[in-house]
């Protein structure tokens, strides 16, 4: 199954997206800000990242553009998660793969997830 970063500086965001997705048979990954994400991708390598915008340290946006410029990890997969207004501001000058808004749905999450992270087996969610 894939192995998926989830990057949030709430904990209650990242254990429960840690808890729903390990429940769907993904492995899971926690970060508290970029620039953990930043070296726990390119010590790990995961198949996806879900990276909320806003946080400490560096944020979102920023470890985006980080990952997705350096050969070894421009393939992972990302997905931004943040408020609408937020993303919208963004979107346009960040290479992510996707958006997620929060708060979000979790039939969406595991679909973008299950998209995203090559696991869709088209069968839906």
């Amino acid at each position: 199954m894939a192995r998926i970063l989830v990057v949030d500086d709430d904990p209650v965001i990242r254990d429960l997206l840690g808890d729903v997705l390990e429940g769907e048979g993904y492995e899971v990954f926690q970060a508290a800000n970029g620039q953990a994400a930043v070296e726990i991708a390119r010590d790990r390598m995961p198949d996806l990242i879900l990276m909320d915008v806003m946080m400490p340290v560096l944020d979102g946006s920023s470890a985006t553009r980080i990952l997705k410029g350096d050969m070894e990890t421009r393939r992972i997969r990302i997905i931004l998660m943040s408020a609408i207004m937020s993303l919208r501001r963004c979107s346009d000058d960040v290479p992510a793969d996707g958006l997620l808004d929060k708060p979000f749905d979790l039939d969406v999450l595991l679909h973008d997830v299950a998209m995203h992270a090559g696991t869709d087996d088209g069968i839906g969610v």
